[in-house]
């Protein structure tokens, strides 16, 4: 390999993960739900209280831009991408500091911003991978990781700026701040992606010949298995790390401030699942990284479901579980669609996979809400999920290329 143009795909990585660095702030949420529901209160004159709709339909919009971004990509290359979900996660970010309304924070955040969030989504990580055919699983869990850990970084620079100014400023700040973040580091990316792509022929030129487009991936019968195995490891992860909080306090009468710093670990174990995970499929495999995986999240739940009776040592041994199986997933699934279909056309044939942990995040808040609020206990919740870990362990002894 030429050693110029092995520097430049490492460049290129870095800009892909300070991408996903912006982009992964969708998952502060948390603080700005409450800040931004007491302005528009304030500004129509009627209580806000619950804004969770804003954050389900940013999710449920993602795959969306995935796929359309993902096709464009493979035509035309990414820095197209980078500049229009860009500019569309920026405007979307800094109009959201402006809303008077429920109905105009969902068109602002949910749409434009979740809308570009899927678009430099999913195009940073498959063109990542695509310039790590020798290190699949590396490129996703860092630049996955990235996306992870911004809950953390970006919510205590948040916070911060919420209680120097107001939400509004706030809002306006960070939209302005990623808006140039990802422009410029994409147009970074796409330059050094041109200057190193040989890597891609030279190290997988059988691969990127053959590649499944997205009407071959879906005819095959191993795509269904990989995305109902997406769906029961996403399943579980955002389940809890939905309502980690509310969970948390209601189970153990906590203080708010102690609920956060579950939240807070949590956020640094799927960070750290994502990162491992990559490490570890490309020493073990992917198909053995998920077996293990499924494994702990079976073991996870057992631990909350038991920790009710127990105490709350047992309950944050389960968050770290889930946590770290959760990142798991979510790490190793773009190098194991590139790995079973081929890279050629992983920016749209991830988007369509990705639609499952979509589907996911609808189902496992509304299965942990759902039961809570006809039991009075998450007990069932947690059984539900175990036995979801259980079938995608079982779907892991089917054969795969990875």
């Amino acid at each position: 390999m030429n050693n110029k143009n092995n520097k430049f795909r490492w460049i290129a990585l870095i800009m892909a993960c300070l991408i996903n660095l912006c982009i992964g702030s969708v998952y502060a949420w948390s603080v700005f739900a409450n800040p931004l529901a007491a302005s528009i209160s304030a500004a129509s004159g009627h209580t806000v209280t619950n804004l969770s709709i804003v954050f389900t339909i940013a999710n449920l919009v993602a795959p969306v831009t995935m796929i359309s971004g993902g096709y464009i990509n493979d035509k035309l290359g990414s820095r197209w991408i980078f500049l229009i979900g860009g500019v569309m996660f920026g405007v979307g970010m800094f109009f959201s500091g402006m809303a008077t309304s429920v109905g105009m924070l969902i068109v602002f955040y949910s749409l434009v911003a979740g809308l570009g969030m899927g678009m430099v989504y999913g195009c940073s990580v498959s063109s990542a991978i695509k310039l790590f055919p020798d290190k699949r699983g590396l490129a996703g869990g860092m630049t996955t990781a990235s996306y992870g850990i911004s809950s953390v970084l970006v919510s205590q620079v948040a916070r911060w700026l919420i209680e120097s100014t107001n939400i509004g400023t706030t809002m306006k700040v960070l939209g302005i701040a990623f808006f140039v973040i990802i422009c410029v580091s994409g147009l970074i990316f796409a330059w050094c992606f041109n200057k190193s792509s040989d890597i891609i022929t030279q190290k997988a030129p059988v691969q990127a010949a053959t590649g499944k487009n997205w009407k071959e991936m879906m005819k095959t019968g191993y795509f269904w298995v990989m995305i109902i195995m997406l769906m029961a490891g996403a399943f579980s992860g955002l389940m809890i790390t939905s309502q980690a909080s509310p969970m948390s306090q209601n189970i153990f009468a906590i203080t708010p401030a102690f609920a956060a710093t579950i939240v807070s670990i949590l956020a640094v174990f799927n960070t750290a699942g994502r990162l491992l995970s990559g490490v570890v499929s490309d020493k073990i495999g992917i198909i053995n990284t998920l077996r293990v995986t499924f494994v702990l999240f079976i073991v996870s739940q057992i631990l909350l479901f038991l920790s009710v009776s127990v105490g709350i040592g047992l309950f944050i041994a389960g968050i770290c579980g889930v946590g770290i199986c959760f990142g798991a997933i979510m790490g190793v699934y773009p190098s194991f669609t590139a790995r079973q279909f081929g890279a050629a056309h992983n920016s749209v044939n991830y988007g369509i996979m990705f639609s499952g942990f979509s589907i996911s995040g609808f189902l496992g808040p509304m299965v942990l809400n759902t039961v809570y609020s006809s039991t009075g206990a998450y007990n069932l919740a947690f059984i539900i999920a175990a036995c979801l870990a259980l079938g995608g362990l079982l779907l892991t002894l089917i054969k795969s290329k990875a």
